[in-house]
């Protein structure tokens, strides 16, 4: 029997849906699914997904616009669990991406939310944007066994700095690498020399020879070659637009990541503290950039999600 790309890839990564539509998720029978701004923001565009907007504003009419969004948040995570065997990531609100302590609060309201429709922590990870106060926040989060995914992560100074804080996850950008690269250059690169599909090589390499357990999900992904150049990372997130072409291909995929290739790669141990940190980053011109940009991006997603809840109120 010929297996396509779809199930290929599961044998050496595992897959996970990235995306707020969960009705579209089943069909792939990923183990985990990852939500952000955007992706909610586009989901209660949709007809089929307005009854949960409409029924959080109903619901907590009382509550603050922040709240409601809180909960529209966890409906859709409790939906997404239905259809998935692990984990669905939710995001922290990312105008709290240069505050520790209200990035804290928001993560343990978040959990308080689930176990309180009866989901366990450990079925959650919380998102939070890969600054140096959001590191620190999932730093806070983990020794009280809330696990992090660390978001809107463009460099290897910011993946070392994670690990190092005992995140549980982290999601290296590869599409908007590419993106920055390819708006620089005016040039379309593909396959292993792809700018982004480096980078999580770069910081795969790093983990595993120098033995950290944080976990590794590739993330942002333009093109099924970003994909494939990626079978063997820890997990890989993939729109359901993607994961269709993978399930539509049968040409054969080999494992491009290894831990073996990694202890014998000659990267390079770093430091990083905050002030090292912030040097690096900003040495970094495109990680500065996406950053950044990502960060202002979320931030108006949630604002167009605010506006739209005060106008069902």
């Amino acid at each position: 029997m010929i297996m396509n790309q779809l199930e290929q890839l599961k044998k050496y990564t595992t897959v996970v849906a990235d995306t707020g539509d969960f009705q579209s998720i089943k069909a792939y029978a990923p183990q985990d699914a990852t939500t952000n701004p955007s992706l909610i923001l586009k989901a209660v565009q949709k007809a089929e997904y307005r009854p949960l907007l409409e029924q959080a504003v109903k619901e907590h009419a009382g509550k603050s616009i922040a709240e409601i969004i809180d909960h529209l948040l966890i409906a859709f995570g409790l939906q997404i669990l239905k259809e998935i065997p692990g984990r669905v990531s939710t995001e922290t609100d990312a105008r709290l991406s240069f505050d520790t302590d209200a990035t804290v609060a928001k993560g343990r309201h978040l959990i308080a939310l689930y176990e309180a429709a009866g989901i366990s922590r450990e079925r959650v990870l919380i998102k939070i944007a890969s600054t140096w106060e959001g590191i620190r926040a999932a730093e806070i989060l983990e020794k009280e066994g809330i696990r992090c995914n660390m978001t809107l992560l463009f460099c290897l100074p910011q993946a070392v700095a994670c690990a190092e804080a005992g995140a549980q996850l982290i999601s290296p950008f590869v599409g908007r690498i590419y993106d920055w690269f390819k708006k620089q250059t005016g040039q379309e690169i593909y396959g292993a020399d792809d700018p982004g599909v480096l980078s999580v090589k770069r910081i795969y390499n790093y983990y595993r020879k120098f033995g950290y357990d944080t976990e590794i999900m590739g993330a942002s992904f333009r093109n099924t070659s970003q994909i494939l150049e990626l079978a063997g990372c820890d997990l890989l997130t993939i729109s359901p637009d993607l994961l269709q072409k993978l399930a539509d291909t049968t040409s054969p995929i080999t494992p491009k990541l290894s831990k073996e290739a990694a202890q014998a790669s000659d990267v390079q141990k770093i430091s990083v503290d905050e002030k090292s940190f912030r040097f690096q980053l900003n040495e970094d011109a495109m990680a500065t950039e996406k950053l950044s940009e990502g960060i202002r991006a979320f931030c108006a997603d949630t604002v167009k999600l605010e506006q739209m809840i005060a106008g069902l109120r």
